[in-house]
Protein backbone atom coordinates (compact mmCIF):
# COMPACT_ATOMS: atom_id res chain seq x y z
CA UNK A 1 0.00 0.00 0.00
CA UNK A 2 2.81 2.39 0.88
CA UNK A 3 4.54 1.75 -2.46
CA UNK A 4 1.36 2.51 -4.40
CA UNK A 5 0.94 5.75 -2.46
CA UNK A 6 4.53 6.80 -3.25
CA UNK A 7 4.04 6.07 -6.95
CA UNK A 8 0.74 7.97 -6.95
CA UNK A 9 2.31 11.04 -5.30
CA UNK A 10 5.27 10.94 -7.71
CA UNK A 11 2.93 10.83 -10.71
CA UNK A 12 0.88 13.75 -9.38
CA UNK A 13 4.03 15.83 -8.92
CA UNK A 14 5.27 15.02 -12.42
CA UNK A 15 1.93 15.93 -14.02
CA UNK A 16 1.61 19.14 -12.02
CA UNK A 17 5.05 20.28 -13.18
CA UNK A 18 4.29 19.42 -16.80
CA UNK A 19 1.01 21.40 -16.77
CA UNK A 20 2.40 24.41 -14.89
CA UNK A 21 2.68 27.68 -16.75
CA UNK A 22 6.16 28.87 -17.55
CA UNK A 23 6.94 32.48 -18.14
CA UNK A 24 8.95 33.45 -21.20
CA UNK A 25 10.14 36.85 -20.05
CA UNK A 26 10.39 39.00 -16.92
CA UNK A 27 10.65 42.79 -17.01
CA UNK A 28 11.49 44.93 -14.01
CA UNK A 29 9.79 48.32 -13.90
CA UNK A 30 10.08 51.22 -11.46
CA UNK A 31 7.43 53.94 -11.45
CA UNK A 32 7.01 57.16 -9.55
CA UNK A 33 3.56 58.38 -8.54
CA UNK A 34 1.30 59.05 -11.57
CA UNK A 35 4.10 58.08 -13.98
CA UNK A 36 2.44 56.07 -16.72
CA UNK A 37 4.08 53.03 -18.32
CA UNK A 38 2.98 52.17 -21.85
CA UNK A 39 3.71 48.73 -23.27
CA UNK A 40 2.80 47.52 -26.73
CA UNK A 41 1.71 43.86 -26.63
CA UNK A 42 2.25 42.09 -29.94
CA UNK A 43 0.97 38.65 -30.91
CA UNK A 44 0.10 37.01 -34.20
CA UNK A 45 -0.56 40.08 -36.40
CA UNK A 46 -2.13 42.21 -33.65
CA UNK A 47 -0.86 45.05 -31.49
CA UNK A 48 -2.63 46.17 -28.31
CA UNK A 49 -1.69 48.84 -25.79
CA UNK A 50 -1.27 48.11 -22.08
CA UNK A 51 -0.86 51.10 -19.75
CA UNK A 52 -0.66 51.31 -15.99
CA UNK A 53 0.26 53.72 -13.23
CA UNK A 54 -0.11 54.01 -9.49
CA UNK A 55 -1.84 56.92 -7.79
CA UNK A 56 -1.82 56.27 -4.06
CA UNK A 57 0.25 54.34 -1.53
CA UNK A 58 -1.28 54.17 1.95
CA UNK A 59 -1.35 51.49 4.69
CA UNK A 60 0.93 49.26 2.57
CA UNK A 61 -1.65 49.32 -0.25
CA UNK A 62 -0.85 50.57 -3.75
CA UNK A 63 -3.74 51.76 -5.95
CA UNK A 64 -3.15 50.83 -9.60
CA UNK A 65 -5.03 52.18 -12.62
CA UNK A 66 -4.61 50.08 -15.73
CA UNK A 67 -5.93 49.69 -19.24
CA UNK A 68 -5.55 46.94 -21.83
CA UNK A 69 -7.31 46.90 -25.19
CA UNK A 70 -9.57 49.76 -24.07
CA UNK A 71 -10.70 47.89 -20.94
CA UNK A 72 -10.03 49.96 -17.83
CA UNK A 73 -9.59 48.53 -14.32
CA UNK A 74 -8.36 49.46 -10.86
CA UNK A 75 -6.52 47.23 -8.39
CA UNK A 76 -5.20 47.64 -4.86
CA UNK A 77 -1.99 45.65 -4.45
CA UNK A 78 -0.29 44.88 -1.15
CA UNK A 79 3.10 43.38 -0.39
CA UNK A 80 3.19 39.94 1.26
CA UNK A 81 -0.52 39.27 0.69
CA UNK A 82 -2.48 37.28 -1.85
CA UNK A 83 -3.42 40.46 -3.71
CA UNK A 84 0.18 41.28 -4.57
CA UNK A 85 -0.39 40.95 -8.32
CA UNK A 86 -2.92 41.09 -11.13
CA UNK A 87 -3.11 39.37 -14.48
CA UNK A 88 -4.83 39.95 -17.76
CA UNK A 89 -5.34 37.69 -20.75
CA UNK A 90 -3.51 38.85 -23.85
CA UNK A 91 -6.19 37.48 -26.17
CA UNK A 92 -9.74 36.32 -25.53
CA UNK A 93 -10.54 32.73 -24.70
CA UNK A 94 -12.22 30.68 -27.38
CA UNK A 95 -13.15 27.13 -28.22
CA UNK A 96 -9.64 26.43 -29.50
CA UNK A 97 -7.90 28.77 -27.02
CA UNK A 98 -8.52 27.57 -23.49
CA UNK A 99 -5.01 28.25 -22.16
CA UNK A 100 -4.51 31.74 -23.51
CA UNK A 101 -1.32 33.76 -23.02
CA UNK A 102 -1.40 36.26 -20.18
CA UNK A 103 0.66 38.94 -18.47
CA UNK A 104 1.14 38.96 -14.69
CA UNK A 105 2.10 42.23 -12.99
CA UNK A 106 3.55 41.76 -9.50
CA UNK A 107 4.12 44.52 -6.94
CA UNK A 108 7.59 43.83 -5.54
CA UNK A 109 8.61 46.75 -3.35
CA UNK A 110 7.96 50.36 -2.42
CA UNK A 111 10.82 52.80 -1.85
CA UNK A 112 9.41 55.52 0.41
CA UNK A 113 12.53 57.69 0.13
CA UNK A 114 12.26 57.90 -3.66
CA UNK A 115 8.44 57.58 -3.64
CA UNK A 116 8.81 54.82 -6.22
CA UNK A 117 7.07 51.46 -6.70
CA UNK A 118 8.84 48.47 -8.24
CA UNK A 119 7.07 45.86 -10.33
CA UNK A 120 7.85 42.72 -12.29
CA UNK A 121 5.96 41.83 -15.48
CA UNK A 122 5.82 38.14 -16.35
CA UNK A 123 4.97 37.10 -19.91
CA UNK A 124 3.24 33.70 -19.85
CA UNK A 125 2.84 32.52 -23.44
CA UNK A 126 3.13 28.87 -24.40
CA UNK A 127 1.66 28.37 -27.86
CA UNK A 128 1.37 31.97 -29.04
CA UNK A 129 4.45 34.15 -29.45
CA UNK A 130 3.85 37.31 -27.42
CA UNK A 131 6.34 40.18 -27.36
CA UNK A 132 6.33 43.23 -25.13
CA UNK A 133 7.72 46.55 -26.32
CA UNK A 134 8.03 49.49 -23.95
CA UNK A 135 6.99 52.76 -25.56
CA UNK A 136 9.24 55.70 -24.73
CA UNK A 137 7.92 58.98 -23.40
CA UNK A 138 7.72 61.87 -25.81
Amino acid sequence: MRGILQIFITLILLFSVSFADEYKEVRKISLKKDEQKKILVKYENKEKLFTFRWTLYVNDGLVILRSYDKQVAQNVLQLNYKNQSFRFDVKPRGASNFNVPYILVKFKEFDSKKNEAKFELYNFSNKVQVTLEELKKR
